[in-house]
């Protein structure tokens, strides 16, 4: 369903607001809220809180908290967003995603002790917001940009996988307690065979993941989350399994909203918790940050996304000061309040108030849900994570994509969640500094019926003048590249049929030149000039012609050896030295 907003182009852009009205988009919401929204805010936000209850319990249990604590973790930042962020329909909570970053980052700290693990996962939710926050006032909401597609398909896989072995002991009714993927797996496997199983919990648990599966992708305007979880404990209670069967429960809620408390631990365990905050704040932005761009242009607005990370910042802060942990966007329950009619941050309001009605009058209501019914709704979660079918597409596409992506799960299956996503981090600025630091060079010759000049590697037919080297690079100049720069220069030299008088670098693809670079040029113009070869260079943008202005190079190069266009370039050689050869129509353009 779409917005009642009049719609824009998509590709048109507005002036953003200012002042107060830019960092608190709340405000602006009330001055301009329509009464007609209203209605349709106050039924999305009451059918948003029957799925935001049990996914909170079920995401709190992923990230190794009590239940209770994903309530928490979901009510203060609904609030928090509804005051700050920029989107109009964006829900944030507890995620999949996240919570097993948050396990593999307070579980060890903890020591078992749960009054601890409420205090680490509070400090890692602060650490996280003051993340995003500083980013998003520094304007690095570019910084998710480093996760490329394959690393996050790679993550994600590796994370879902993680999650699925860590819920899958609920669903079959009994516990175990590994150090990591492959341990817990092998528990895992242990215990079926050894008959741990709990027949009763494991027919909840699967007709809890058939009923949400089937409304999901056959039904999906019917909730079944909350016709799975609400049938679970209708039926645990009605039949006491929990006494007869042995199925474990959440049992009785703590009455009453979430206090404030400012999260203590030991200076020993901030170097960890910083870790994990780190990846946090960047999986939780790069998440948010896709969701919220696509939502705005499908109701034809825009968000600032600076203002995304210091809204998502807050809304963590906030959980981390009310007992909760960290949290992201929600990629189900968003499209959730969209189908339901949401127009406005009203919706999370609504959602918000729903759940202090449940912890202030009836925190008993769920004392009879049954964990293996948890289980089933984080499993129907993280199964939306998993993407072979991209996994497939990079291998037949690009080889070396699909490597990058394999390692990435690798890492956070087999090494750790939160070693995986320093992986990604890892693997994504190699990736890029690979292809800056060995970038594709070619030298061009003359096509007969193709207008300007191409790569001899991919015409071998082109012509070459003779005395005349036309070589391309395509990437900036810095540092890491500069002596490839000069080694292939020279290596194209050396392979020219006919000695070389002039070598014109086509600088069109060159956005930049750093001082490693530039002092790299002025050895490779002295060496050139000893042979009496003239360095010359066509089509270079001014701003690079700038950086060696600075530098003072293109003067020590000589001004008359910068060439607007190739073919000016190609022209003025000819002409100089007299060479016999047939220009064609565009040597002067």
């Amino acid at each position: 369903m779409t917005h009642s907003a009049t719609p824009l182009n998509p590709f048109q852009r507005r002036h953003r607001p200012r002042g107060l009205r830019r960092w608190i988009p709340g405000w602006q919401l009330l001055r301009t809220y329509q009464r007609s929204w209203l209605l349709n805010d106050l039924s999305a936000g009451f059918v948003l809180t029957a799925i935001l209850v049990p996914v909170g319990m079920g995401y709190a249990e992923a990230a190794g908290l009590p239940p209770i604590y994903g309530l928490y973790a979901t009510l203060v930042p609904l609030l928090a967003y509804a005051i700050w962020g920029p989107s109009r329909i964006l829900v944030l909570g507890p995620d999949s995603s996240l919570a097993a970053i948050i396990a593999a980052t307070i579980v060890p700290l903890a020591a078992g002790i749960p009054d601890r693990l409420v205090a680490l996962a509070g400090l890692l939710a602060l650490l996280s917001g003051a993340l995003c926050i500083l980013a998003g006032v520094a304007h690095f909401g570019f910084v998710t940009d480093l996760l490329s597609k394959p690393i996050r398909l790679g993550y994600l896989n590796g994370i879902a996988l993680t999650v699925l072995i860590g819920q899958l002991p609920k669903v079959l009714g009994f516990s175990v307690e590994g150090d990591g993927l492959i341990q817990e797996t092998s528990l895992l496997v242990q215990g079926v065979l050894t008959g741990r199983t709990n027949w009763v919990a494991f027919a909840v648990g699967v007709t809890c993941l058939v009923i949400i599966l089937i409304c999901k992708h056959r039904f999906r305007k019917i909730p079944g989350v909350l016709i799975a979880v609400g049938g679970a404990t209708l039926v645990v209670g009605w039949f006491e399994l929990a006494t007869t069967a042995g199925l474990t429960v959440v049992g009785p809620l703590p009455q009453g909203l979430p206090a404030f408390q400012l999260p203590l631990v030991s200076p020993d365990d901030l170097g960890i918790l910083f870790a994990g905050a780190v990846a946090i704040a960047l999986v939780s932005f790069a998440d948010t940050s896709v969701l919220s761009r696509t939502f705005a242009l499908r109701g034809g607005y825009e968000v600032d996304q600076n203002q995304e990370l210091v809204a998502l910042g807050l809304a963590n802060v906030s959980a981390g000061l009310f007992q909760g942990f960290s949290i992201s966007s929600s990629s189900s329950r968003t499209p959730v309040a969209e189908s339901a009619g949401a127009k406005t941050q009203i919706t999370g309001l609504v959602g918000a108030l729903g759940i202090a009605l449940l912890l202030i009058y009836a925190p008993n209501l769920l004392q009879n849900l049954p964990n293996a019914a948890l289980g089933a709704v984080v499993i129907s979660a993280v199964l939306s994570l998993i993407d072979v079918r991209s996994v497939i597409r990079l291998y037949r596409l690009r080889r070396s994509e699909f490597i990058f992506s394999v390692v990435c799960f690798l890492g956070v299956a087999l090494i750790g969640v939160l070693e995986g996503i320093f992986i990604a981090i890892g693997l994504a600025l190699l990736a890029f500094i690979w292809r800056a630091w060995r970038p594709y060079d070619a030298v061009l010759g003359r096509v007969a019926g193709l207008k300007g000049y191409h790569d001899i590697t991919r015409h071998p037919s082109a012509q070459r003048i003779p005395g005349l080297v036309l070589f391309r690079w395509d990437a900036p100049l810095f540092f890491a590249n500069a002596e490839i720069f000069h080694e292939h220069v020279l290596q194209a030299v050396a392979e020219a049929p006919t000695p070389t008088r002039w070598i014109v670098v086509a600088a069109e693809p060159v956005t930049d030149v750093d001082i490693s670079a530039a002092d790299m040029l002025t050895e490779l113009d002295d060496e050139l000039q000893r042979v009496h070869i003239e360095l010359c260079f066509a089509e270079m943008k001014d701003p690079v012609k700038d950086r060696l202005k600075q530098y003072g190079l293109f003067t020590k190069l000589g001004t008359e050896l910068f060439f607007p266009t190739i073919g000016q370039a190609v022209a003025q050689y000819l002409q100089m030295h007299s060479v016999a050869w047939d220009a064609g129509e565009d040597e002067a353009d």
